[in-house]
């Protein structure tokens, strides 16, 4: 009995003292197992969404880059990508491709640019054309600078050289008007597409000082230029590069800068204000854009070492061997700057009745 007596309370423990609480501890665990596992499958599923963002904004650049220079080789839109590419390149240790597509005023590589991946793997060096005057000189355009692009930053500034094919009479800005106004209609410039800086300085220039000449387009200021040496155009607004070499050859005359200040580069020459036009000033500006949607951490990362280059003393140094300056910018304010150009730009050529159509 005490042996059954002694049992007796020993099962009714089982049940009342280690059945109950056991059940309920089960209870407890299971549910617990349900909602850390329904936690953790929560934060794979996060964690898996996350991954490649956070990867692709830390990794970057993971393979090649490529950087579009809407311009012919040799002009200076080319020569700006291949030094900021040289830099990224040596910044970042992956291989920078500059990639050429001229034609239709930049159009033609901004649109290209415009249209690829938003992932920074693709940037654009914009001027003031494609970006700017575009929108205003073709009725169809197929991207839209203010929408479809991200400024990075701005890289340079600089003014147009006034060049003359040696044969022209002329040796100065006022020659050159006298001339043009004897001359109505004799003389031809031309530029690097309709609505380029070289078109735009000419039409100003003509607006300025009354004169009339005839407009000749090419598709980059390169050929322009090889066409005022062959005595086909007998005036050009080149940027500096394409022109400045055959300056000093003796195969072009130079008679003025078009911007507000004289250059370093040619110290000796008069801004065409200083020449005989008052008031005249024109500067040309690059910079570099990536896709609208590019990740503002990549936008900063690109910004952050093209900024650091641009105040380096070699590329300073030349950027001042082109006839420009480097410059740089946020990514906003170059945003707003792309913005007030634009505005700029529409009254200029509307003004002048450019057309590129």
């Amino acid at each position: 009995m005490g042996e059954g007596g002694a049992r007796g309370p020993y099962q009714r423990g089982v049940i009342l003292r280690v059945d109950k609480p056991f059940k309920y501890c089960l209870e407890v665990i299971v549910k617990q197992l349900k909602k850390t596992t329904a936690l953790s499958i929560v934060a794979l599923i996060l964690g898996a969404m996350a991954a490649p963002v956070i990867g692709a904004d830390t990794a970057y650049p993971s393979k090649p880059v490529r950087m579009i220079a809407p311009y012919p080789p040799g002009g200076t839109s080319d020569i700006i990508a291949r030094i900021v590419g040289m830099k990224l390149n040596e910044a970042w240790g992956q291989q920078l491709v500059v990639d050429n597509r001229a034609g239709a005023n930049g159009g033609i590589g901004s649109e290209l640019a415009a249209k690829s991946p938003a992932d920074g793997y693709t940037l654009l060096v914009g001027n003031m054309t494609p970006i700017a005057a575009n929108p205003s000189l073709y009725a169809k355009l197929g991207y839209d600078p203010l929408r479809d692009f991200a400024g990075v930053t701005l890289v340079a500034a600089g003014p147009n050289v006034l060049v003359v094919n040696p044969s022209l009479p002329v040796k100065s800005v006022q020659e050159l008007t006298a001339y043009a106004k004897a001359n109505p209609g004799k003389l031809n410039f031309g530029s690097g597409g309709a609505g380029s800086p070289a078109h735009l300085a000419g039409e100003m220039y003509k607006t300025m000082t009354g004169v009339a000449m005839t407009h000749v387009p090419y598709k980059g200021t390169v050929l322009s230029v090889n066409d005022l040496i062959a005595g086909q155009v007998q005036v050009v607004f080149s940027d500096a590069p394409p022109a400045v070499p055959h300056v000093k050859s003796g195969k072009l005359r130079a008679l003025a800068v078009t911007g507000a200040k004289r250059t370093p580069l040619l110290p000796e020459l008069p801004t065409v204000a200083e020449a005989g036009v008052p008031g005249f000033a024109f500067d040309n500006w690059w910079g570099i854009l990536v896709p609208a949607g590019t990740p503002k951490p990549v936008i900063g990362r690109i910004n952050a070492e093209i900024v650091k280059a641009m105040q380096t003393a070699d590329v300073k140094e030349r950027f001042a061997n082109l006839g420009v300056e480097a410059i740089y910018s946020t990514p906003a304010a170059f945003d707003d700057y792309i913005k007030s150009e634009y505005a700029k730009l529409a009254k200029v050529i509307k003004a002048s009745g450019a057309r590129a159509d």
